[in-house]
């Protein structure tokens, strides 16, 4: 189980009450001997240098008092050696731009992020070292041009992640709108793109990210186009954005950064379209397109159709709980409505015929728990009753209550595998024909009148029977 920093918790209220998600501690040690996550802000230019690069430098190192986390700042490319850069849980190339480091210098860099380091890419990040292949990739796009600045629509298409996961649906915000040589789409994880409807000069015919993430090559990655300005550094809401970046590129937090293409919402906010209550339990829709479970116990189930290998994909958190790993209530009475412990209840289902009895799905599908305090045959990430997650690798992965986490359940055939936060925690094969995996629907459910547990973007990709 992650330590949270002692100081993340305070970001939420020094930010905006906008809820951030505790930060773990990192493997670096810090002068005074504590163990606190530490980043290096790196602003050097070879090219055109943005007039924002001081307030974004005093941005980050605000943002690292409110996140629990050390700063330094250079722009002295000697700082990338192998023996300082394992000083840091991350690197933030803020606004950079041209041949920045020599060959030295980039070799001790790829090293770094080999080796499980993490980047952040702010704006003109994109506009920087154009002959090195490694950059490339771990930035994800290289800038192409820019129109003029002005108002733009950015949609959001991932709201789990902790850059994003406080943004509403849409977000209008001011910026130099950065064109990219290329759309990253198929090789990072696409948080947020433009609308290029909403403003003038976009070239990307109408396909614009400009926030994502990635797993790369042992390390990960975080790039947002945003920054070109002065005043986006005393944006509350684009300082929320960076931290939750930074966040994640220092391991404090864990989100899902495989890329993410081909799936379809099965909910997406607005309509319950295809979706049926059974039992006396209810989901309540609010503004920002989350349902969140009240009443008895019941489930929400995807009565339009069946399906059969696929990758289902959502996003949840719970209200309360204890912390992962623990096991305060091993009575194993999951679906009596009783919940003893405190926490909140809930889970997925998959796999059930057709049926507006709650206990159809109980007895006939599978369930992939969420709950932190059972046991582990019944606790989150679980195969509720039939197989336990891998507790170390969920532990790691779970982010604290209050904070959304991401599930993928993947079906191909009878093989049921479990993804949280991009790392698998589960596989497990039925066996039993009368539950089998086949075809079957999917449901949410709402476990007793006291648990609260939210759901958003749900989504699913078909997969071929034979392959994944």
């Amino acid at each position: 189980m992650r330590t949270a920093m002692s100081a993340a918790a305070g970001s939420v209220l020094l930010l905006g009450c906008l809820a951030q998600p505790a930060a773990s501690a990192s493997n670096s040690t810090s002068a005074d001997g504590s163990s606190r996550a530490r980043v290096l802000v790196f602003s050097k230019t070879a090219g055109f240098r943005h007039d924002s690069i001081p307030d974004g430098v005093t941005a980050v190192r605000q943002l690292g008092v409110a996140g629990g986390f050390r700063v330094d700042a250079t722009e002295d490319a000697g700082a990338f050696t192998t023996a300082n850069l394992r000083r840091y849980d991350a690197v933030v190339f803020l606004s950079t731009t041209g041949d920045v480091l020599d060959a030295v210098q980039q070799a001790a860099f790829e090293g770094y992020i080999r080796h499980g380091g993490g980047y952040v890419g702010i704006h003109a990040a994109a506009d920087t070292e154009y002959d090195w292949a490694f950059y490339g990739g771990l930035v994800g796009a290289r800038f192409e041009s820019h129109p003029a600045i002005q108002p733009a629509t950015v949609r959001v298409e991932d709201r789990a992640h902790p850059a994003t996961s406080g943004l509403d649906r849409t977000w209008n915000r001011t910026d130099e709108w950065y064109d990219y040589r290329s759309n990253p789409r198929e090789r990072v994880h696409v948080l947020a793109s433009l609308d290029e409807s909403s403003y003038t000069g976009g070239t990307m015919n109408g396909d614009h990210p400009i926030a994502w993430c990635q797993n790369y090559q042992g390390g990960r990655a975080f790039y947002t186009g945003g920054g070109h300005t002065r005043e986006s550094y005393e944006d509350p809401v684009f300082r929320r954005h960076l931290l939750g970046g930074m966040l994640y590129a220092v391991d404090a937090v864990r989100a899902d950064c495989r890329p993410e293409n081909g799936y379809r919402p099965l909910f997406d906010g607005t309509s319950l379209d295809g979706w049926r209550q059974a039992g006396p339990g209810s989901f309540t829709l609010s503004d920002d397109g989350t349902l969140t479970s009240t009443g008895g116990m019941g489930l929400l189930w995807y009565a339009d159709r069946s399906f059969g290998a696929y990758s289902l994909k959502l996003d949840w958190k719970t209200t309360t709980g204890a912390p992962s790993g623990t096991d305060d209530d091993d009575s194993g009475d999951h679906n009596s409505g009783d919940d003893n412990s405190g926490d909140d209840n809930s889970g997925v289902f998959v796999g059930f015929p057709p049926s507006d009895d709650p206990w159809s799905a109980v007895d006939n599908g599978y369930e992939i728990q969420i709950d932190a305090t059972d046991v582990p045959e019944k606790t989150t990430g679980s195969v509720y009753g039939f197989r336990s997650a891998d507790l170390k690798k969920r532990d790691r992965a779970l982010n604290p209550p209050g904070e959304w986490n991401t599930y993928e359940i993947r079906v191909v055939g009878e093989r049921l595998r479990v993804w949280l936060n991009g790392v698998q925690i589960n596989d497990f094969t039925n066996t039993d024909p009368a539950r089998s995996l086949r075809d079957g629907h999917i449901g949410l459910q709402n476990h007793g009148a006291d648990d609260q547990v939210s759901f958003r973007d749900v989504r699913i990709r078909e997969l071929p029977v034979k392959g994944d």
